[in-house]
């Protein structure tokens, strides 16, 4: 297993148990999470104070002193911990502090007195983090000894970023909590959780190295938490990439600005619906990464201003009250810049929706050649909803200029991943790692110049060739999809697998299928006899 993903399942199941009855199960991701980000940064800053102390008692080091108050200012100057990515934390808001008074009648209010304190700092520098810790504990119904229960708990070093600096901690006990507690959350959780399956796909296929990365839905931030990991694992640096985006639940974007904040990237993230208060009117971003809430209906469109800059026409003609998965088409288009790529997970319906509102967009989609892939999804990926899902795919950089991918303006890929993936549970399907890697390739190969016309050669040099593959792959032209009345669903295209022959002969088959049959039938008479005759003894 890898060093990443460490299993506390256990131990966050006992934190839930010490909630139960205070707190209602949709809630108890609000309760843990700031915690554990307090503990975080008070690891960070005990880890940036022994370095400091290091060098200043280093003679190789330019730190070296032997003098006290020196030593005592360096400990002490909140700029050196800044310059460090970190906050020098006072005592009374340290994790240290919250565990050795976990056992106080008064342990709540001392929580919400170290949150005061750290919400302080993260205020200061930056004001986008204002109200990231509300006090929350005093006025919550939970009894000061399941308060220190909790930090008793989260003690445990799993949760630990000093003892386990590859894994993201934060983002795996939203996750656990968000998963476990699906049914509490209903319908609503789907909206801001996307499984790290889909997450990890979309972050494959579009490859965001470099740039400026936007998500208008983005929940927790989990998508740019992968994009991040995905460029450290292909020894990219995090500076060359900056992240945008947009969420409508406050609660959810505290979560989603403690995630970033913990990871030191460049981000800027505004409250708001994206729809109708587009917070980021000039942005061109060069990933579009989005999980947008699927089928909206009464989103209200009537609000939307005459001459929109997003929409592709009247707005009459190109938005429904019915649903916003096409009003979320059109916001991602335009976001994107010259050579930009969204992939956004979608409900199945979008590949075929005939409401003028829908099919309208889709259509000008096509024809415009906005589309290069389309994937179809297996059931049973999403723990929050039974909605079947597939992922669009849209690229400005479909004309072949860019020297690294060919011109296919008149082309759209097809992928039917829907027999893909292994259940994890009786409920939930993961992608291997193979999954994703063949559906990733998939698409490369297929927007790829040959690799003799690459010029530089493409990243990865994964040098594979596209062809298609019954029931699974085709590259179909624009002129195919219009014929089909442009319905996107990739089955259409891909046709059926290819049947394994096992050598029979149909004929000698047909006859031990028929003498199978028959002595069913015989059975079947014999056991009908028997029923009878039982009938009659009655």
């Amino acid at each position: 297993m890898a060093k990443a993903d460490i299993d506390f399942e256990k131990e966050l199941w006992d934190a839930a148990n010490e909630l139960r009855g205070a707190v209602s199960e949709n809630n108890y991701k609000n309760y843990i999470l700031p915690l554990v980000f307090l503990k975080h940064l008070s690891e960070r800053y005990e880890m940036v104070h022994e370095e400091l102390e290091g060098l200043l008692h280093d003679p190789k080091s330019e730190y070296y002193t032997t003098d006290n108050d020196e030593i005592s200012y360096v400990l002490e100057d909140q700029d050196e911990y800044r310059s460090r990515n970190t906050f020098k934390i006072p005592r009374t808001a340290s994790w240290q502090y919250l565990k050795d008074n976990a056992e106080q009648d008064d342990i709540k209010v001392i929580v919400d007195d170290a949150f005061d304190v750290i919400q302080e700092l993260l205020t200061t520098y930056n004001p986008q983090l204002v109200n990231l810790l509300p006090r929350i504990f005093v006025r919550s119904e939970l009894s000061p000894k399941q308060t220190g229960g909790i930090i008793n708990l989260l003690s445990h070093p799993k949760f630990s970023e000093k003892e386990n600096p590859e894994s993201d901690i934060l983002g795996r006990i939203y996750e656990y909590y968000i998963g476990r507690f699906a049914m509490a959350e209903g319908s609503g959780a789907g909206q801001f959780f996307t499984p790290g399956s889909i997450v990890r796909l979309l972050v494959e296929i579009l490859e965001p190295y470099k740039g400026r990365i936007f998500d208008p839905a983005c929940g927790s931030g989990g998508m740019f938490v992968q994009s991040l990991k995905f460029v450290k694992e292909h020894g990219g640096n995090k500076s060359d990439i900056s992240i945008y985006g947009q969420e409508m639940t406050a609660q959810t974007l505290r979560l989603c600005l403690m995630n970033l904040m913990l990871r030191e990237l460049s981000f800027d993230i505004k409250l708001g619906n994206s729809l109708l208060d587009d917070k980021f009117p000039n942005l061109k971003a060069d990933f579009i990464i989005a999980n947008p809430p699927f089928n909206v209906s009464n989103w209200h469109p009537e609000d939307l201003p005459e001459g929109d800059p997003r929409l592709f026409g009247p707005k009459e003609e190109f938005t429904t009250d019915g649903s916003a998965n096409y009003m979320w088409m059109q916001t991602f288009w335009h976001h994107l810049s010259d050579t930009g790529t969204a992939g956004i997970v979608m409900a199945n319906g979008a590949m075929t929706s005939n409401t003028k509102g829908e099919k309208n967009v889709r259509q000008h989609m096509v024809d415009n050649s906005m589309v290069d892939a389309i994937v179809r999804l297996p059931d049973k990926l999403f723990l929050t909803t039974g909605i079947p899902a597939c992922l669009f795919i849209l690229s400005k950089n479909r004309d072949g200029r860019d020297g690294i991918h060919r011109e296919r303006t008149n082309e759209i890929l097809f992928i039917d991943a829907s027999k893909m993936g292994t259940m994890a549970s009786r409920k939930l399907r993961v992608f291997s790692d193979d999954d994703i890697q063949k559906i990733g390739d998939t698409y490369h190969a297929w927007r790829s110049l040959a690799a003799e016309e690459q010029s530089p050669p493409l990243k990865g040099g994964r040098g594979m060739l596209y062809e298609n593959t019954p029931g699974f792959c085709h590259s179909a032209t624009l002129a195919e999809v219009q014929k089909q009345d442009y319905k996107l669903t990739p089955g259409i295209y891909v046709g059926t697998e290819a049947e394994e022959d096992d050598g029979i002969p149909f004929e000698e088959k047909m006859e031990g299928l028929k003498a199978q049959l028959m002595e069913q039938f015989e059975k079947s008479n014999e056991l009908q006899e028997r029923i009878v005759e039982n009938l009659e003894k009655v």
